[in-house]
Formats: C-alpha cells, sequence, structure tokens
C-alpha cells in the first residue's frame, strides 16, 4: 500500500478545494479510506471516510453539509470535495487506510497512513 494524498493549496473563505487519495499499490477494494487532519497546535482529527466494498460515508460534524466524500475505483483514488471552506479548516490533510469494511473515526485502528497536504483558507 503507497498512499498519495494530494491537491491541497491556499484559497480563500467560501472556496471549494477537490483532495486526492491514490494508491499506487494493490488498489482499494474491500477497505476504508480515511481523511484525518491536524491543525497546527492541535491533535489530529477526523474529517471523512468512505468504505470501498459499501460505499457508506462518515463525516465529522464540522464537514457535514460542505465535505463530501467518493471514490473512482478505476483509478484507485478517493476525493473529498469541500465546499465553503472556512478558515478552521486550515489543517495537514491526511489519507489513511484500514482493512475491513467498517467505517470509523478513530485515527489509531487505520493501518496504513499517506503523507499530508497542506490546506490554507484565508478569511
Amino acid at each position: 500500500v503507497q498512499l498519495q494524498a494530494s491537491g491541497g493549496g491556499l484559497v480563500q473563505a467560501g472556496d471549494t478545494l477537490r483532495l486526492s487519495c491514490v494508491d499506487s499499490g494493490r488498489g482499494f477494494s474491500h477497505y476504508v479510506i480515511g481523511w484525518f487532519r491536524q491543525a497546527p497546535g492541535k491533535e489530529r482529527e477526523f474529517v471523512a471516510g468512505i468504505s470501498t466494498a459499501e460505499d457508506a460515508t462518515l463525516y465529522a460534524d464540522s464537514v457535514k453539509g460542505r465535505f463530501f466524500i467518493s471514490r473512482d475505483s478505476a483509478k484507485n483514488r478517493v476525493s473529498p470535495q469541500m465546499t465553503s471552506l472556512k478558515p478552521e479548516d486550515t489543517a495537514v490533510y491526511y489519507c489513511a487506510l484500514r482493512y475491513g469494511p467498517t467505517l470509523t473515526e478513530y485515527d489509531f485502528v487505520m493501518d496504513y497512513w499517506g503523507k499530508g497536504t497542506q490546506v490554507t483558507v484565508s478569511s
């Protein structure tokens, strides 16, 4: 498994940004892909997740209704589209993979992590 997160950048409040997580290894069959973020001075927190076996999704309350996660199985890609971005969304965003179909918001059960991508939202 080799996870690669990309798509971060500097945007203004209210803008939309789409991140991408690609597995250059075996692909995303029957896994859970979770997105987490860590802002300076804060603990890492769950953002969104998708179960590739069931297409079920899970969102943190802070992003519900603004972030939408989807997958492209042909491209081994999971992409959260982040809309109506706020300055408090500024963080390094990480994608992680967990074997099995069960969605989770807990980072300590994830099996693999990709390098983060920085998202900065200016006011």
